[in-house]
């Protein structure tokens, strides 16, 4: 089987994704704010390429069981709901409901996605959950990519070590082939280890983010486990993996 790891979705061609079992990494925020939803009851998390499909895709929805959610440039967007802080998807906002969402980056990266067998958001607050899934998926030799979303088209640090955590996980096997981006990943998580907040203390993007007041979602994005569930993309949409949705 194949283990291969993407740094930024503009390698990706379809090849590398066909009839794969697909991780997107946006750890810095939309795979831990897609987990931390669902993780706290939303219904669905309905991923969408900007504000305005977003908000035209919500008139097909009730508004008191729809949340508008997304950022653009770090910040919310004006007029909608919830940004894209973690902290904000609490129980008592999200449960139940649908919620639409548009990132910068990690939107993006889920939705050019081609040809899948199945598509998963992960972060490090849904670590064990989704390497449970890599497993399964390994020991019955299905290739496995990891697309990390990195930062408008660019390399990031953290997308890479949360990358290279699942590789080091996967039991390695005769006949097991993984990419120079996956063999990389794994020296960038060496070097950290489990001092996650270093990661973020030496990304860009982290910077970025601590430097524009939201330090506590670096908090809440380096709690490993935090949110033990499985968001899986399909018929356009992300849900929680449950007994109704085994593989």
């Amino acid at each position: 089987m194949r283990l291969d790891v993407f740094f930024t979705p503009n390698q990706v061609k379809v090849p590398d994704t066909q009839g794969r079992l697909v991780i997107i990494v946006d750890v810095l925020r939309a795979s831990t704010t897609v987990a931390t939803a669902l993780g706290n009851g939303a219904k669905t998390v309905i991923p969408l390429e900007g504000p305005d499909e977003v908000i035209s895709r919500s008139k097909e929805f009730a508004r008191s069981q729809t949340l508008l959610a997304g950022e653009q440039k770090m910040h919310p967007i004006s007029g909608f709901d919830l940004g894209n802080s973690p902290q904000a998807f609490t129980p008592e906002v999200v449960e139940g409901k649908t919620i639409l969402i548009t990132t910068t980056n990690g939107t993006r990266a889920l939705l050019g996605v081609q040809g899948a067998r199945d598509i998963v958001i992960a972060s490090y607050v849904n670590f064990t959950a989704v390497l449970a899934m890599m497993k399964v998926a390994a020991s019955s030799s299905t290739d496995i990519a990891i697309i990390c979303a990195g930062e408008e088209g660019s390399f990031t640090l953290e997308d890479a070590a949360c990358a290279g955590r699942y590789v080091r996980a996967i039991p390695k096997r005769a006949g097991l082939a993984v990419n120079d981006a996956a063999a990389a990943s794994v020296l960038i998580e060496k070097k950290y280890g489990d001092n996650i907040a270093k990661v973020f203390k030496e990304s860009t993007h982290g910077q970025a983010l601590q430097s524009a007041g939201f330090g506590d979602d670096l908090a809440a994005a380096a709690e490993v486990d935090s949110y033990p569930v499985v968001p899986i993309w399909q018929d356009r949409q992300i849900t929680k993996l449950g007994p109704e949705r085994a593989r």
